[in-house]
């Protein structure tokens, strides 16, 4: 089973469509919504969203993505792991993930933005390109997209991950710890379309 995390801030505008599209997916799942103190009416949007495989957790106040992530990876049950943001959600990708982690033995499999065969990139991609090229250089690694939030492992490699994470940005960090402790990294092309900040 997949465990699907969504750290959600004032998503009122998107967060049904993107629960609705993960649980279109045609693989046994587990949904978990992480309410960050959201000051809309986000957690009215929820309250009406009644799943079998939905939990929907509300911070009180908001604590940041990487306190969100984690709540949501302490109540996660699945062999494998996503977490991603609201606006991120074609089932074609999640598909794509689970098939390259699955058949390459690989650690962690990212949903890369900027290859070649991506489509719908909205992002500053020179910005991001060149943050990538340094990041590259300084670690000795060649990805394509270091600031993906999209990640895909297996929840005992996470759970590894997360231990002392201390950054907001718990993307970023889980792939820093992630190519420190030199597990295998795999990237697969996704379709990005990004029309809402789901938290920063």
């Amino acid at each position: 089973m997949i465990s699907v995390i969504l750290p959600v801030f004032n998503q009122e505008s998107s967060i049904e469509a993107a629960v609705n599209s993960v649980n279109s997916l045609p693989v046994e799942k587990e949904i978990i919504v992480v309410n960050d103190g959201s000051q809309d009416n986000t957690a009215v949007v929820l309250r009406g969203l009644v799943l079998n495989n939905l939990k929907v957790i509300h911070h009180v106040s908001s604590r940041g993505k990487a306190a969100a992530a984690r709540t949501g990876m302490e109540n996660a049950s699945g062999e494998f792991v996503i977490i991603q943001s609201a606006d991120l959600s074609s089932g074609n990708d999640y598909l794509q993930l689970l098939e390259a982690i699955t058949n390459s033995g690989a650690d962690m499999v990212l949903g890369a933005r900027f290859s070649k065969m991506s489509q719908g990139v909205r992002v500053p991609r020179v910005k991001s390109y060149f943050l990538t090229y340094f990041l590259n250089v300084l670690f000795g690694v060649k990805l394509h997209d270091w600031f993906t939030h999209f990640q895909l492992l297996r929840r005992e490699k996470f759970l590894d991950l997360f231990s002392g994470l201390k950054s907001t940005d718990t993307f970023f960090e889980i792939l820093t710890k992630a190519v420190h402790k030199k597990m295998r990294i795999i990237e697969v092309p996704i379709l990005y379309d990004q029309k809402n900040t789901c938290h920063s």
